[in-house]
């Protein structure tokens, strides 16, 4: 383990309201297959902030991992973005994530290794910042956002997974990775290593815009098609998460599903909205 200083977030300025209005739902189920739920959801509405993990070791370890990462991150990051300014650059928020997100990994390989029962416990992580007509998008591992747009879906993330590797080097095709046994193979998690490497894009938001973010779960049950017809036919996020979750459970519900909704409206300012329905 190397000992090294903990960064600090950089000095925010004062907080201005967002033009655009960021409707956010999220929701976690543990599926038919499993007793406990080892994915774990956060949102703050009121900076637009949305955070899912998937835990991963044995015993509890995993939850401890997912729990830990989306509380850390969520109180964190949510702090600095509530006192933060929108005049804030990209670069700065997305250091605040970078910060955030390598605190939260410490925190958890310093657990795994202080505590036998938690050894080389995990999580992955998908991490957003909506800001006006963009998002920072942040992910470790294979959990997943998707973006819906004039009736298209497209994941707008790259799993770090063995599989992936494997179609980039062109040795499986997709549609043979959907049947691969090597499926749920990280190649990268938050608190497996005392370093993590969050990668993070930026995209364009337009109004309309709906980003679903989810545990392998969802993805592992539903194919592309099947989820963009299940976001088509509900008109509420409310709605979008349950017909979503319940279409993963009538696949098999092999694994516990987290999804969370965004959906992007207008501008002017309008405050953000949570519902968290949790069903155990």
């Amino acid at each position: 383990m190397h000992n090294r200083s903990t960064p600090t977030l950089p000095s925010p300025a004062l907080t201005e309201p967002q033009a655009m209005m960021i409707e956010l739902h999220a929701a976690v189920d543990p599926g038919r297959a499993r007793s406990n739920n080892e994915d774990s959801v956060a949102t703050d509405d009121g900076v637009a902030l949305a955070v899912l993990a998937d835990g991963m070791g044995g015993y509890n370890a995993g939850e401890v991992a997912s729990q830990m990462a989306t509380s850390f991150i969520a109180a964190e990051l949510g702090r600095w973005l509530r006192e933060a300014s929108s005049q804030a650059s990209d670069a700065e928020v997305r250091r605040a994530m970078d910060i955030c997100v390598d605190n939260a990994n410490r925190a958890i390989f310093n657990a795994a290794n202080s505590n036998p029962q938690y050894a080389g416990m995990g999580t992955t992580l998908v991490v957003a910042v909506f800001r006006d007509n963009r998002v920072l998008l942040g992910h470790v591992g294979d959990s997943r956002c998707y973006r819906l747009r004039g009736g298209r879906l497209q994941q707008i993330t790259r799993d770090h997974s063995l599989l992936q590797e494997q179609i980039d080097a062109g040795l499986i095709t997709p549609e043979q990775a959907a049947f691969s046994a090597n499926k749920n193979l990280v190649t990268r998690a938050v608190g497996v290593e005392d370093t993590v490497l969050l990668e993070t894009h930026q995209h364009e938001v337009l109004p309309g815009d709906i980003y679903l973010m989810c545990s392998d779960g969802l993805s592992d049950m539903l194919d592309d098609d099947a989820i963009a017809q299940v976001l088509q036919a509900q008109e509420t996020l409310p709605g979008g998460t349950q017909a979503l979750i319940d279409a993963a459970n009538e696949a098999g519900g092999k694994d516990n599903i987290s999804v969370v909704l965004a959906r992007a409206s207008g501008s002017g300012g309008a405050p953000t909205r949570s519902w968290w329905p949790f069903r155990r």
